[in-house]
């Protein structure tokens, strides 16, 4: 959490919202570790979407194309956000970024409202499997990893997977997206370190 940290305070800049404040960021830290205990979820892969999603702004502004995608986490059809109709909240609540949270890792509360958790439980692969955790990411941003196994392949965003990676091995600053060659979940002894 420390390495995000100078991203996280300036990361509202590019939507033109009030930058997150100390309280806001102390809340952000507290409520991903709360979640991830509440739902036995990695904190890092938490941190990892929350930084792929928003960088971190509390007053990230909801998307919207198959369905609203608002907060932290950009959750599927979640009610929690600190941004409504173009609206930025300040300062952000820590009950709204918990929620937030909350959605994006356990999910919504309409049944089709995935969370890592269940995209978690989709992926394949070995509990000792750490490619579960980009197969999940892939399918936390699409619905699905495509039948080849390519993590690039499909609907949605092609990159998402690798740079969920990059913020898992510490790039915080790493360039987005990908070279478009495919990235293809290997068992680990066959791709080494990421």
């Amino acid at each position: 959490f420390t390495a995000n940290i100078a991203l996280i305070s300036n990361s509202c800049a590019i939507y033109r919202a009030a930058p997150n404040n100390p309280d806001e960021i102390a809340g952000l830290h507290n409520a991903t570790l709360s979640v991830s205990a509440e739902t036995n979820m990695d904190a890092r892969f938490i941190l990892a979407v929350i930084m792929q999603e928003s960088n971190g702004c509390v007053r990230v502004p909801t998307s919207f194309y198959s369905v609203r995608n608002p907060g932290l986490m950009q959750s599927h059809n979640g009610p929690a956000t600190c941004n409504e109709n173009g609206t930025p909240a300040y300062p952000c609540p820590y009950i709204t970024i918990e929620e937030m949270i909350r959605e994006g890792t356990a999910g919504t509360p309409w049944e089709t409202g995935l969370g890592l958790v269940e995209a978690l439980r989709q992926a394949t692969g070995s509990v000792d499997d750490v490619g579960r955790y980009y197969r999940a990411a892939r399918i936390y941003n699409s619905g699905s990893v495509d039948a080849s196994g390519n993590l690039e392949a499909g609907v949605a965003t092609h990159c998402y997977a690798s740079d969920v990676a990059n913020w898992l091995t510490g790039w915080v600053l790493a360039e987005d997206g990908c070279d478009g060659g495919g990235m293809r979940m290997l068992p680990w002894g066959e791709r080494g370190l990421l």
